[in-house]
């Protein structure tokens, strides 16, 4: 699943790339479109192909042929602002080592999405679709999100975590879910998301005292 030259940065692109990713090295039109339409989530506004297309000076033809659908393009949004928030939560817990650090870094993680403005408006805009993108296999994200926490579940836990008692993707899957029914309880049943909670759930599934 992994290779000696993963990070936390790179190993969920690797395991589970996607047509627009692929193309996003080589097809410079394709991440211009990228780069506007984050910019435009990070304003707090709807992705719309139209607006895009007009900001950009094209039609609506060229940008659905550079990036594909809008579900596409949102999930390749989504991955790039998880990425350096994976990235910050990993530097924050360098200090700590084991389970006590994955169990901290997926605190970080939670936290950070679950006080970002502009993701919070994300999800109250489009309930449905943030979910179906973020916790469900429709979409790469959480592939990604799990071959993470997986490649994150080896390092700090080692091959057998536990003893063996579980394999490292299905702590990785279980700890997945802890995180989206925490990082999104409002949309799932109605509760406050929590990084209090999450960090309680987390610590106590990685049995970290």
């Amino acid at each position: 699943m992994t290779t000696t030259t993963s990070s936390i940065a790179t190993v969920g692109l690797q395991a589970a790339p996607s047509r627009l990713s692929a193309r996003l090295a080589t097809h410079p039109e394709a991440q211009r479109v990228l780069d506007l339409a984050r910019d435009t989530f990070i304003e707090g506004y709807r992705i719309d192909m139209g607006p895009l297309a007009t900001q950009l000076g094209v039609d609506r033809t060229s940008v659905f042929r550079w990036v594909g659908n809008r579900d596409a393009l949102l999930s390749e949004v989504l991955w790039s602002l998880a990425v350096p928030t994976l990235v910050q939560a990993e530097h924050a817990t360098e200090h700590l080592r084991g389970a006590e650090r994955l169990a901290d870094l997926l605190t970080t993680f939670a936290h950070d999405l679950i006080v970002a403005d502009y993701f919070r408006a994300f999800l109250r805009r489009e309930p449905a679709r943030s979910l179906r993108l973020l916790t469900t296999a429709d979409s790469p994200i959480q592939r990604r999100f799990v071959a993470t926490v997986e490649w994150l579940v080896v390092r700090d836990l080692g091959e057998e975590p536990f003893g063996g008692t579980i394999t490292p993707e299905e702590l990785a899957y279980l700890l997945v879910r802890v995180s989206e029914s925490l990082t999104y309880a409002d949309l799932i049943t109605g509760d406050e998301p929590s990084p209090a909670r999450a960090r309680t759930a987390f610590r106590h599934l990685l049995r970290v005292t």
